[in-house]
């Protein structure tokens, strides 16, 4: 049923730098049921028809209407509903216990709405822009902003809507919170901490790397910028931003003093 779904994804937003993360997504849950199979199957079969085909129809529904519109948002959000459904008419409820990441992780195959994209980009690109500046004119470089374009020199930038960070957060957000899962922390105030830090976490590396663009401008000109370098100060960003959360997760878990349980190894 969602393979036509796939094969316009990856024929059309999956080639997208903002969306181009659908198809790991696909991959990891594909993993994580796998790793989690001999959980499903050893549970005790409880089925809950009533429950189970109100979920299972719901997103029957979802999925029907996304497909007959043309919806990515509703073709891939029907997933959680639809498996959830199957997994309560055919197991149980209790299978969800089991199950509950990998269903809860499909939701970031869904794209973003353009509604909220809107909404947030704008601000984040402010934000972003006038951080920048601050920083570099007071380590005394000739620079100032309108609104987000940024002057430093001779050269004139952009904070372009790619450069939000609002995508990147949200890849971080997916990894942050496969990696939580892996590790099974037991301390509810650890994963509170690490929860709450992806976000902070992943606008702070996009600062890094507008600033990193910036400079890179200023110093080697308009080119250089806007060429390979451009490219790699992304990758940087996503580098920064995870050696910073894994070092956070050292850090908690020394302070709180509680072992990881590795939990997609079950």
């Amino acid at each position: 049923m969602y393979l036509p779904v796939y094969w316009a994804a990856a024929h059309g937003i999956w080639q997208s730098d903002d969306h181009a993360h659908g198809a790991i997504v696909l991959a990891v849950v594909l993993w994580l049921f796998w790793s989690l199979k001999e959980g499903i199957s050893t549970t005790e079969v409880q089925s809950s028809p009533v429950l189970g085909w109100t979920i299972f129809l719901s997103g029957l529904v979802v999925y029907v209407f996304g497909r007959t519109v043309g919806i990515s948002v509703l073709e891939f959000g029907s997933q959680p509903l639809v498996l959830t459904g199957l997994l309560v008419l055919t197991i149980g409820p209790r299978a969800l216990r089991v199950a509950w990441f990998p269903i809860f992780y499909l939701l970031f195959m869904v794209p973003l709405p353009g509604i909220f994209v809107d909404a947030v980009t704008g601000p984040l690109k402010g934000w972003i822009s006038n951080i920048v500046v601050n920083v570099l004119y007071a380590a005394g470089y000739p620079v100032a902003r309108s609104g987000v374009t940024i002057t430093i020199g001779q050269y004139q930038m952009l904070v372009a809507d790619a450069c939000s960070g609002l995508h990147s957060m949200f890849s971080l957000f997916a990894l942050g919170t496969l990696f939580m899962y892996i590790m099974a922390r037991r301390s509810l105030s650890h994963n509170a901490f690490m929860l709450a830090a992806i976000l902070p976490i992943s606008f702070a590396a996009n600062i890094l790397r507008v600033m990193i663009l910036v400079l890179i401008t200023f110093h080697l000109g308009d080119e250089a910028g806007q060429g390979f370098l451009h490219g790699l100060a992304g990758i940087v960003l996503m580098l920064v931003a995870l050696v910073s959360f894994f070092a956070l997760d050292a850090l908690l878990a020394a302070a709180f003093g509680k072992p990881a349980k590795i939990s997609a190894a079950r």
